[in-house]
């Protein structure tokens, strides 16, 4: 299998949904001729032409807008929204309609959308351009939010979301688009929707994350390992629905659990997944589930991003706690 890294990957899923079905279209800012700010459709408008792979004005909102009419009439559009602090732009689209026209008309129309974003940061950007919004769509009732951490996942998941008959947010791991590789199968495929990943195993606790985050989880695993740790980490990949299975598994396992994300931990999705393991698996626990999130303010400009975003040591001092309790 060829190796790649994630932006290789998604662009190889985009490309071959595309060719498999003429239904899929691209459309956003920049998308076409200069292949996304990111690179992500490099090549796809040479290929499929202006009327698949469509550059949009600077209007977050009739992006989405678009795509909600062309995903009712049968189409299946994938729109990016260029940054991810751009996405509350959308959230009326997202709210009031998106997630509701499957109940709205009793299953008569349905939204088969794809809602592309970088997420997170430590890319040295500048404001608006390093959030970690997941939570106010998985709070979205009807709306399905995956995010991958590997290149192989970034692929089966581009093409699920595509497949998939209802909308789904697709959060893509900006501080990863180059800095995570590994080997991707040259077929079309599709990763499931719902199905959490074990990316390590272990013994003593348990590090549940996604995104970017996961990565920092495994650097942290490693040294813990080195000192006679045993960590555990379990990589969520899809948030809604989530693979609640797999966190009680890996619960029942260690007895210890951390949380670790970049969003800051105030009405996180962690604070959910923590609330879940609480009403589940509260027998199973030796210590509290505690969050590795970062600080409730708002990003800070560069020279502060890795004082503000969790880091391999902030994990490991989390998990030595949690050892002591």
């Amino acid at each position: 299998m060829p190796e790649m890294n994630l932006v290789q990957a998604i662009n190889q899923g985009l490309r071959q949904a595309m060719e498999a079905d003429d239904r899929v279209l691209i459309l956003g800012e920049d998308v076409g001729l200069n292949g996304g700010v990111f690179r992500v459709t490099d090549g796809l408008f040479k290929q499929f032409g202006e009327n698949r792979v469509i550059d949009t004005p600077l209007a977050e909102l009739g992006i989405v807008g678009s795509s909600v009419g062309l995903a009712i009439s049968g189409m299946r559009p994938v729109c990016e929204i260029q940054f991810d602090g751009f996405l509350p732009s959308v959230l009326d689209q997202v709210v009031c309609h998106i997630g509701r026209i499957r109940n709205r008309s009793r299953g008569r129309n349905t939204v088969p959308l794809v809602l592309r974003s970088p997420h997170g940061g430590l890319i040295h950007a500048p404001e608006h351009h390093s959030e970690s919004p997941e939570a106010y769509f998985t709070h979205t009732p009807g709306i399905k939010v995956v995010i991958p951490s590997t290149p192989e996942d970034a692929k089966g998941l581009i093409v699920a979301a595509i497949q998939d008959p209802d909308p789904v947010i697709y959060f893509e791991p900006k501080a990863l688009y180059r800095a995570a590789r590994g080997e991707v199968p040259e077929k079309l495929y599709a990763t499931p929707i719902g199905k959490a990943r074990l990316a390590r195993e272990g013994s003593d606790v348990s590090l549940i994350s996604w995104g970017a985050m996961v990565h920092t989880c495994l650097k942290a695993a490693d040294t813990l390992n080195d000192e006679g740790i045993s960590a555990e980490v379990l990589d969520l990949r899809s948030l809604a629905p989530l693979d609640l299975d797999a966190v009680l598994a890996t619960v029942e396992k260690t007895g210890r659990v951390i949380i670790a994300h970049e969003a800051p931990n105030t009405n996180s999705f962690a604070a959910e997944v923590s609330a879940l393991i609480s009403e589940r698996a509260l027998l199973k626990l030796q210590a509290p589930v505690r969050r590795v999130g970062s600080w409730d303010i708002r990003m800070p400009l560069f020279r502060l991003e890795k004082h503000y975003i969790p880091d391999a040591d902030r994990v490991i001092r989390a998990a030595k706690q949690l050892l002591s309790f």
